[in-house]
């Protein structure tokens, strides 16, 4: 009996599908061997398969040819044969474990995309040097990482269309980034737009700021009124209790480490914006709401929640807030802090001092610790170059095309975002009572991690859907746009 037309075609792409899977990985083998904008890399993955290439060191040099190894990920269980389209996964300020079960999982599977993540230069095992000394890290910044994106995405359509015995053939391609590295995902549609059709920006810090204060304002914001006054009474006792028996406060909360009392009121402060962050906010609301109606001690009640979730649950570790543990140069399992520091001290700023008046975090988180800790920390000369980064990618003015930009609403980092839509630039705010950092990739509560990236647990599921929907029309818009026709939908 005669085949059918379309059965020839089921056989011709299963067969094609196959051979791509059983081709040999181009792994280039391993090399030897603070973040909390992006506390999102832990969870379950679709794969944590290491794969790697040789990377150029200084992007800008035509007489250095140094390289490193740089890792990446892959998996194309829903890569759609031979033309399908390639999402990218910007790794960001920290360890890259491998490609998340998130909402881009979803969207992977309705494209028919392959899904591929690179880390970021310096972070998790993807680092130039075997020390990280401030000398070490001059190749560290988002410009060297911009052109990492772009060599790999050449790297990696080059390898597709040798494994599938083609050439001079693109596929269309996405870039996907939350945080810092949404920022790099719009730089990226900014300054090659030749190389993606497009770019989801979630949470993406776009604006470097000098003095964030608007970070503390969001924090009292997303908090409401009654808990915000708890945590702003909280702040005053225990820099109260600081003064007089400083030792012991420390202790109670299990940072006796932390000599320097700046370090140790912005580990406080931190340890409460990381609940509004993340989709928590009840996690340190409720206990000192409770506690002061109550009129119990705030100061126990708050060690308890930082003892319990931060350093707990959360799983944060004090001495990435010790500057003396910061100035380590050997790489260790916390190495992110002190690079993350060197980009902040350098690139970006984002210096979350307080509020000149109804500030919860202390005072003394001012500008002068910040500066004080990149000195410290990097030695002299070392100064955040603000206005150069927001000249070169134009801060929330970005002048680009083609890129979704997304909020949670109880985020602070929302404050360095581009929250404005603008012609071919559409932004959207995610609204609800958790819906915190990257809540469009990463459901509610955004930390712990939620499979798939699931809305059912947000207190608005339908404005994460509505938005998400939107994130898909804008994406199938924009890749069809991308093929030769112009007129066929991904979706």
């Amino acid at each position: 009996m005669a085949m059918r037309q379309e059965d020839w075609v089921t056989v011709t792409t299963t067969l094609s599908l196959l051979l791509f899977l059983s081709f040999p990985s181009f792994s280039y083998g391993v090399v030897p061997p603070r973040t909390f904008l992006n506390k999102l890399s832990e969870g379950k993955y679709l794969t944590n398969h290491e794969l790697w290439l040789d990377q150029t060191l200084d992007h800008f040099s035509p007489y250095d040819h140094r390289q490193f190894r740089q890792r990446y990920y892959e998996f194309l269980d829903y890569f759609r044969i031979p033309d399908g389209p390639i999402f990218l996964v910007i790794g960001g300020e920290g360890t890259c474990y491998g490609i998340a079960n998130d909402y881009l999982a979803v969207l992977a599977k309705k494209f028919g995309a392959a899904l591929v993540m690179l880390e970021h230069r310096y972070y998790g095992k993807s680092s130039p040097f075997n020390s990280l000394e401030t000398e070490n890290l001059k190749y560290l910044s988002s410009k060297q990482a911009l052109f990492d994106l772009a060599a790999f995405r050449q790297y990696y359509q080059d390898n597709i269309n040798a494994k599938l015995n083609r050439t001079k053939i693109e596929n269309p391609w996405f870039i996907f980034g939350g945080s810092y590295s949404g920022a790099l995902s719009a730089w990226f549609r900014l300054k090659f737009p030749h190389l993606t059709c497009g770019s989801l920006a979630s949470s993406a810090v776009v604006l470097a700021v000098y003095n964030f204060t608007e970070f503390d304002q969001q924090i009292g914001e997303s908090a409401g009124a009654e808990c915000k006054e708890a945590l702003q009474e909280t702040t005053q006792l225990i820099e109260h209790e600081l003064s007089t028996n400083g030792k012991e406060l420390k202790a109670s909360f299990d940072a006796d480490d932390l000599e320097i009392d700046g370090d140790f009121l912005y580990f406080l402060a931190d340890a409460a914006a990381i609940a509004f962050q993340y989709g928590n906010p009840d996690k340190v609301c409720k206990p000192l709401v409770e506690a002061k109606k109550a009129g119990e001690d705030l100061v126990d009640a708050y060690a308890k929640y930082v003892k319990e979730y931060y350093t707990g649950t959360f799983g944060v570790n004090v001495q990435t807030y010790d500057q003396k543990y910061l100035k380590k140069t050997a790489i260790n399992e916390d190495s992110s802090a002190r690079l993350w520091w060197f980009q902040v001290c350098t690139e970006v700023a984002y210096f979350q001092v307080a509020p000149s008046n109804d500030s919860i975090r202390s005072s003394k988180v001012d500008t002068k610790y910040h500066l004080d800790l990149c000195k410290n920390v990097f030695g002299e000369g070392i100064f955040p170059d603000v206005d150069g980064t927001n000249l070169y990618y134009g801060g929330t003015q970005i002048a680009g095309s083609k890129i979704i930009f997304t909020n949670g609403s109880q985020d602070p980092w929302r404050r360095a975002s581009k929250q404005t839509s603008s012609p071919d630039m559409p932004s959207y705010i995610v609204t609800c009572y958790n819906c915190g950092h990257c809540s469009d990739y990463r459901g509610c509560p955004q930390a712990p991690f939620v499979i798939g990236g699931s809305e059912k647990n947000c207190t608005n599921p339908d404005a994460v859907h509505k938005v998400r929907q939107m994130i898909a029309e804008h994406m199938d818009l924009w890749l069809s746009e991308c093929t030769d026709t112009g007129s066929r939908s991904f979706i």
